[in-house]
């Protein structure tokens, strides 16, 4: 009886762990093609390059701001007029969680950015959220959230 029982339980490892060990390296490689496209969304903002940003963001993506809430077309417009000029994002921590086609990733950063001729610097807790619509990522919201303090 002992013995069926541990070879049950063999069987089953050996059967089951191969699955599970695929299933975590398909969830790190998404994770990764997700990190990726936030940091080529970072160098977009960076060069103002809208119409790439244009195929990103989804038609109803909303983007939350300290001035303000909008759509993408407005989010777009500001950044072809240079409204807003997304210089340079340093990111210092990421994290990502997926649930089934949607990602949300956290970027801890420090912007580097031109507003109204202006140019400042602040930390920021940035969301992202990421919806995978017909094989592609799209991105759904993007809301920037002041930090205070050192970071």
């Amino acid at each position: 009886m002992m013995k069926q029982l541990v070879f049950i339980l063999f069987i089953l490892f050996v059967t089951l762990t191969p699955k599970a060990i695929a299933q975590e390296k398909i969830n790190t490689n998404l994770k990764q093609e997700i990190i990726n496209l936030s940091k080529d969304k970072w160098d977009w903002m960076a060069e103002k390059n809208a119409d790439t940003l244009d195929k990103l963001f989804h038609e109803k993506s909303v983007f939350v701001h300290m001035g303000g809430s909008w759509g993408k077309d407005q989010e777009l417009n500001i950044i072809k007029s240079g409204g807003i000029w997304y210089k340079k994002a340093d990111i210092h921590e990421v994290s990502i969680e997926i649930i089934r086609d949607t990602a949300i990733l956290l970027n801890r950063i420090n912007l580097l950015a031109e507003v109204g001729g202006n140019e400042v610097t602040n930390p920021f807790m940035v969301t992202e959220v990421y919806i995978k619509e017909n094989g592609s990522w799209k991105l759904g919201s993007l809301s920037f959230t002041k930090l205070l303090g050192e970071h």
